[in-house]
């Protein structure tokens, strides 16, 4: 079971950093996203064509965080994250964007490419717990 406190900060949030590899040369790239909590899933869009894009498709898995940026130690806490990207279908697809589409309405006027990442392990740093905090999630 998925602590509370993981699950609150996905939502709180919605910017995260996703990471590919391919041929030994890692990328990393900055997209909106949006948490499907009975998924263990994070939607977001980004145009095929990109370098991450191309990438998710030689190598599904990836990795990538979602922060909460300050400057005061005692409050840093942020998420690290590994996964599996796919393109949504059917009923997950239809669900996943009526649900990124309700948060960031504008991406209704745009051509929107959706991806989901199916989370396999997620690590949380909380240091509001004590410091270097950790709350570790694995499939």
């Amino acid at each position: 079971m998925i602590d509370s406190k993981i699950i609150r900060f996905f939502r709180k949030h919605h910017v995260l950093t996703i990471a590919t590899t391919v041929g030994n040369e890692p990328w990393c790239a900055n997209c909106f996203y949006v948490y499907l909590e009975e998924e263990n899933a994070l939607v977001f869009t980004t145009d095929g064509d990109t370098r991450h894009g191309k990438e998710f498709i030689k190598n599904p898995m990836v990795a990538g965080s979602v922060v909460l940026e300050t400057i005061v130690i005692g409050k840093i806490r942020g998420i690290q994250f590994q996964g599996i990207v796919s393109e949504p279908e059917g009923a997950l697809l239809s669900k996943a964007r009526w649900t990124y589409l309700k948060k960031f309405p504008p991406a209704a006027l745009m051509d929107t490419h959706l991806w989901i990442v199916r989370l396999t392990l997620i690590k949380m740093t909380d240091n509001r717990l004590g410091f270097g905090k950790k709350l570790i999630w694995t499939e």
